[in-house]
C-alpha cells in the first residue's frame, strides 16, 4: 500500500521539488499552496505526513497546523522554514509537529526524517491493531440477564478511580473484568499491570510489588522499581490478593493511604498514581476471621464489589460462548474449522465446574483434536463425554451396586468437583475441606484422579 503524502508551500519550486522526491520515493502525492486548501485536501485526501510550510500569505503554518490536528489529533506533520527559529520551533512542537526542518531542504535529511515518521506510523497502527486483538481477547461474551447486569455495573464504575474488589469462582473471568474497567476508564491510555499474589513466592511479592534497591538483598544486581511505579498513570490489578503475605498486606495498605511507595533498601518514598483493583476466589471475610487478611486493607480494596456470576448461573450464555472460542480458534490452524449443531448442543447440556475458562480451553482442544473439518457428537463423546461423566455425581453413582461402591464413587466425584472448583490447586482444597494436606493426596492417588489436559 502506497502511502499518501500532502506537501503545503507557497513557493512553486519546493513544491515541484519535494514532489518529484517523493513519488520518485513511491509515495503518492498531493500539493497544496496555501493553508485554506490545505485544510480542504486533508478531509479528502486523508495523508499519513504532510509537509507544511511555516511562512505562507493569509492562513500561516502555525495556525494550519493547530487546525490540523484539531481536525485529526493523530496527523503527523513535518514543518518548513526558510528561516526558522528557536520560538517557531517551541510553537510548532508545541502545536504538536512531528518535526521542523529548514529551507534550503536537504535531500538526504527528508529521507531521513520521512523513514522515520513513517515507521513511527507503521509502529502506531500496530500498536492500534494489537489493542483491537487484545479487546477482542478479552470481550466479555454473553447475553444473560447475570452479564448484562455485569455489564451494567463495569459500565458505571469503570469512569470513576473507585477501588473495586472482584470476586468470583476460578475460570469466571475476573481479569475480564478488570481488564474492561480500566479499558472504560480515564486511564486507559495508560498501563495496566497485572501481579498474581498467589503465582510469587510471599519473600519475593514485596520486591514484586514495591521495588527493589541495589544491593538491598542477595541477587538484587540493579535497582528495579515495582509493579506500583510500573503502573503510575494507569491501573494494577491484584489477582488472587487473598493470597498474599500479611506483611506485603500492610505495605500495600500505606501505599493505598499514602499514595507514596517506598523500594526495597530505599529511604525516598516516590509519588505513585494508581488505581488499584483486587480479585479473588476466596472469601474474605473467612480469611479475616481466621487472620489471614486484614480488615482494614479489605474495606480499602472492597469500595464497590463486583461478583462475577459462575456458568452454572449463566447457562443460556453457553452456545454464544461457544461460538465466540470457534471464531477465536479455528483461524489458528486447526484441524476442524466449526462445529455441527449437535455438537453444540451436547456441549451445552454438560456441566463446567472449570467455568469458561474450562469451556475455553474444551472448544480449543475439540478444534485441535476433532478428525474432520467439523466437531461432530462423536468427537464431543470421544474427548469431552468420558470426562464430564466422571465429574458428574449421577453418571458414576447410578452404576454402583453396593453401598462401599457408592461411597467411593461419591468421595471421588465430590473430590474431583472441589479440586476443579480451586484449579487443582491441592493446599487450598484441602483447607476448605479441613483435611490434612497428606490426607487429600492418599485420596488423589486412591481414585487415580489427575487434572485434566487443556
Amino acid at each position: 500500500m502506497s502511502r499518501r503524502i500532502l506537501v503545503v508551500d507557497d513557493e512553486l519550486g519546493i513544491r515541484d521539488a519535494l514532489s518529484q522526491l517523493l513519488e520518485y520515493e513511491g509515495y503518492e502525492v498531493r500539493t497544496e499552496a496555501s493553508g485554506a486548501a490545505a485544510l480542504a485536501a486533508y478531509e479528502q485526501f486523508r495523508p499519513q505526513l504532510t509537509f507544511l510550510d511555516v511562512k505562507m500569505a493569509g492562513m500561516d503554518g502555525l495556525e494550519t497546523l493547530r487546525k490540523l490536528r484539531a481536525f485529526d489529533a493523530a496527523a503527523i506533520v513535518v514543518m518548513i522554514s526558510g528561516h526558522a527559529t528557536i520560538q517557531n520551533a517551541v510553537e510548532a512542537t508545541q502545536g504538536g509537529a512531528y518535526d521542523i526542518m529548514e529551507k534550503p531542504l536537504d535531500t538526504d535529511r527528508i529521507l531521513v526524517t520521512l523513514r522515520n515518521a513513517i515507521g513511527h506510523l507503521a509502529l502506531r497502527e500496530e500498536n492500534a491493531r494489537l489493542r483491537e486483538v487484545v479487546e477482542q481477547t478479552y470481550e466479555i461474551v454473553g447475553r444473560s440477564h447475570a452479564v448484562r447486569a455485569l455489564i451494567e455495573t463495569i459500565d458505571r464504575v469503570a469512569a470513576t478511580d473507585a477501588r473495586v474488589l472482584i470476586t468470583g469462582e476460578n475460570g469466571t473471568g475476573k481479569e475480564l473484568v478488570a481488564r474492561a474497567l480500566h479499558r472504560q476508564s480515564g486511564r486507559a491510555r495508560g498501563p495496566f499491570v497485572e501481579v498474581n499474589c498467589a503465582a510469587i513466592p510471599s519473600e519475593l511479592i514485596e520486591s514484586e510489588l514495591f521495588g527493589h534497591m541495589k544491593g538491598s538483598f542477595t541477587g538484587a544486581v540493579q535497582d528495579r522499581a515495582g509493579k506500583f511505579e510500573q503502573a503510575d498513570g494507569g491501573t494494577l490489578f491484584l489477582d488472587e490478593v487473598g493470597d498474599m503475605s500479611l506483611a506485603a498486606q500492610a505495605k500495600v495498605l500505606r501505599v493505598l493511604q499514602d499514595g507514596e511507595v517506598t523500594r526495597i533498601g530505599g529511604a525516598k518514598p516516590r509519588k505513585v498514581d494508581v488505581r488499584v483493583l483486587a480479585a479473588t476466589n476466596k472469601r474474605l471475610e473467612e480469611e479475616i476471621a481466621a487472620g489471614r487478611f486484614r480488615e482494614d486493607l479489605y474495606y480499602r480494596l472492597n469500595v464497590v464489589p463486583v461478583v462475577v456470576p459462575p456458568l452454572r448461573e449463566r447457562r443460556d450464555d453457553i452456545p454464544v460462548l461457544i461460538q465466540h472460542f470457534l471464531d477465536q480458534f479455528a483461524p489458528s490452524g486447526a484441524t476442524a474449522r466449526g462445529m455441527e449443531q449437535a455438537a453444540a448442543d451436547r456441549l451445552a447440556t454438560l456441566d463446567w465446574p472449570g467455568n469458561v475458562r474450562e469451556l475455553r480451553n474444551t472448544i480449543e482442544r475439540l478444534l485441535i483434536l476433532s478428525r474432520g473439518s467439523q466437531v461432530t457428537v462423536a468427537d464431543v463423546e470421544r474427548l469431552v463425554g468420558a470426562r464430564a461423566t466422571e465429574g458428574s455425581s449421577l453418571g458414576a453413582l447410578d452404576a454402583c451396586r453396593t453401598f462401599e461402591e457408592f461411597k467411593l464413587a461419591a468421595e471421588r466425584a465430590f473430590l474431583l468437583v472441589k479440586l476443579r472448583e480451586h484449579d487443582w490447586n491441592v493446599a487450598e482444597t484441602a483447607r476448605v475441606l479441613d483435611m490434612p494436606r497428606s490426607n487429600l493426596y492418599k485420596k488423589i492417588e486412591r481414585h487415580g484422579l489427575a487434572r485434566e489436559q487443556g
